[in-house]
């Protein structure tokens, strides 16, 4: 029982992981295209580099929506059928 709790958080854990990914990679990029365009051009404007990501971010959810939303569905199914192994 014990193993099998952990390996239920740690399967938690990698698809917390593969649910965040897609927009923190996107996050990460257009915020580094966005560095290099202002570093060449040299705009020092703040706000500048919170636009494109929030698009890119909000862009990126909408698209993957329905595989996150397959993948947290599979796995609230599993947990729920975890429980009575775990109740007696």
């Amino acid at each position: 029982m014990d193993s099998q709790l952990v390996a239920l958080g740690i399967e938690t854990f990698k698809i917390a992981l593969y649910l965040a990914l897609p927009g923190l990679l996107v996050g990460m990029f257009l915020g580094l295209a966005v560095s290099i365009f202002q570093a060449t051009t040299q705009i020092n404007e703040m706000t500048l580099s919170f636009i494109p990501k929030i698009i890119g971010v909000v862009i990126v959810i909408i698209v993957t929506m329905p595989w996150m939303l397959n993948m947290m569905t599979e796995f609230t199914i599993k947990v729920f059928n975890m429980i009575p192994e775990f109740v007696s």
